[in-house]
């Protein structure tokens, strides 16, 4: 999960003067952890739900209401800048969303600077999957002037010096030979051109979702910056725009917004309009239970989460949410607030009032043979999470990125989809334990989700068994006799047949179905590639095998 960290001292000079014991003890009252302090500092960990808390500006901005002492919606004034953002129309089929703000009075002297680094680099991820939904830049606004225009440049021209860079490069070289470049390629190298922010003079500010340009680098003295932020997702782009400027305005700075000018519309960013919803007093008695809440107290409980609130009548209650909460999709997520502020260590505890009666689902029990049989084999059990990334999903294992179910809001930047194999977890494992003695033979049984193209992606969840071996001999025919063996054992037919499955060495991998009544099973083994046991920085030999059970 995301990890801030800030100085006593900065709470204290955003308005809160409380003791650090107090402070440890107040904090994960809020949603939040502790994960380490000493005298001068603490790190916080907050889910990734509330990424408008990833800056010690949000931090103080909630903490106040949450201990009372600042209330209510936090208005910030945005002025006009007269400036405009031209959209060309080849950027469309890349990166096709885009916001601007320009915003004055900065101050990024001491910490300050890191500080808002940190805070680019955790939206990246929380929000933006690491840059592929969503990439921030952040620019000193005074060597630049506008109109600016984003556009799709060919990839020999245009070059310009990149940050951290004295030589200048073209967008082609950038992606060959910079270290962001060769990190964040995979996200763009696939189109004939890349997108670039440009001023007037055509100077580069940026080649997003890459890197920014040298000339708009940051620095301690800079009082005046424009924030771009690009995506595939336009309302994601607007919401991590809101973050980033209500954080800014917290500690004074001035909002301007600007013109993003599209072919067939404009559209004034940022909109810090905030949003409304109508909150149910029963509904919210009713998720937190043990409370008897009255609609005058969720009116002070949502000024303490920091939103405005009016009384409609006595079972409803209007919330005015601030822009940058972006958590908020349901009144659910409203009553959560309301929780958090009333403090859950005050809700009392009660037991439910109706019984139950356990039975075993009958796929536990098939799963107790099946785990039988691969111990009886000389396997070992592992359980890996249900959640893994692109990265070790699909590029890892030499596999093309087919749709999948991805996760809104990731803790955690390898967390970032639900899985459709369970190969790459027993591979991570390898890695993760490639100093035990070998040979390793490991298995697991577990559920996968995936999007079933010939349903109009409709999500389908599946059982499956994966298997992989590894020591300095393994080869096609050991695991062929594995599969051979756990079928046989399982009561399944076998039939075999030629793969094309890239994880594996061409001619060295087979597919393989097999049935049992009216059960089947399909599924593929074979020796893995060297490409992909290197990309798991293994040294030995892996063989592997995946079996789905079908109904």
């Amino acid at each position: 999960m995301p990890v801030i960290t800030f100085k006593y001292k900065d709470l204290r000079d955003l308005g809160i003067n409380m003791e650090k014991d107090e402070l440890i003890d107040t904090l994960p009252m809020m949603s939040s952890d502790i994960e380490d302090f000493d005298d001068e500092e603490i790190k916080v960990e907050f889910f990734p739900n509330r990424p408008d808390n990833l800056s010690v500006e949000g931090v103080a901005r909630s903490f106040k209401g949450f201990i009372g002492q600042e209330v209510g919606l936090a208005k910030y004034e945005t002025i006009h800048s007269n400036e405009e953002v031209i959209v060309e129309n080849e950027v469309a089929e890349i990166r096709p969303y885009i916001a601007f703000a320009k915003i004055d009075n900065v101050d990024f002297a001491g910490d300050k600077l890191k500080y808002i680094m940190d805070f680019q680099e955790n939206l990246h991820w929380v929000i933006g999957r690491d840059r592929k939904k969503v990439a921030i830049g952040i620019h000193n606004a005074d060597v630049v002037e506008a109109p600016f225009r984003y556009i799709a440049t060919p990839k020999d021209e245009n070059a310009f010096v990149p940050l951290e860079k004295d030589l200048e490069m073209t967008p082609e070289a950038i992606l060959k030979e910079h270290e962001k470049g060769k990190d964040y390629a995979h996200l763009i190298d696939e189109f004939d051109k890349y997108p670039l922010i440009l001023d007037k003079n055509n100077n580069v500010l940026s080649m997003p979702p890459i890197i920014n340009g040298e000339l708009t680098k940051l620095h301690e003295s800079t009082k005046n910056i424009i924030v771009d932020v690009t995506g595939t997702d336009e309302k994601a782009v607007n919401q991590t725009l809101n973050i980033i400027c209500s954080s800014f305005a917290e500690v004074g700075g001035q909002i301007k917004s600007m013109e993003v000018k599209y072919d067939d519309k404009i559209i004034v960013s940022p909109d810090l309009t905030p949003q409304e919803m109508n909150i149910h007093v029963d509904t919210a008695n009713e998720l937190i239970g043990g409370t008897n809440l009255t609609a005058k107290d969720i009116e002070g409980l949502l000024k303490k989460a920091r939103f405005d609130a009016e009384i409609l009548n006595d079972n409803e209650v209007k919330a005015i949410i601030p822009p940058y909460r972006i958590d908020i999709l349901h009144e659910v997520d409203i009553v959560e607030n309301i929780a958090v502020q009333y403090r859950i260590n005050d809700v009392v505890a009660k037991l439910p009032d109706i019984n139950t009666v356990a039975y075993e689902n009958n796929w536990f029990k098939s799963e107790s043979s099946i785990r039988d049989v691969m111990v009886g084999l000389g396997f070992q059990e592992v359980m890996s999470l249900m959640l893994t990334s692109e990265e070790s999903h699909y590029r890892n294992m030499n596999q093309e990125e087919k749709p999948h179910v991805q996760v809104a809001k990731p803790i955690t930047i390898d967390r970032t989809m639900i899985r459709t194999s369970l190969i790459n977890s027993l591979m991570e494992f390898l890695e993760d334990n490639k100093h035990e003695d070998l040979p390793q033979k490991i298995f697991e049984i577990g559920d996968v989700l995936y999007l079933d193209e010939s349903k109009e992606n409709k999500t389908v969840s599946s059982k499956k068994l994966a298997g992989v071996i590894c020591h300095s001999t393994a080869n096609f025919t050991e695991i062929k006799s594995v599969v051979t063996s756990v079928l046989s054992n399982l009561g399944y037919s076998m039939e075999i047949r030629d793969s094309e499955n890239k994880t594996f060495i061409s001619g060295r991998v087979a597919d393989v179905e097999g049935g049992a009544g009216n059960l089947s099973v399909k599924g593929f083994f074979g020796e893995v590639s060297p490409e992909v046991i290197s990309n798991f920085t293994l040294d030995y030999p892996v063989i592997a095998f995946e079996i789905e059970f079908l109904n």
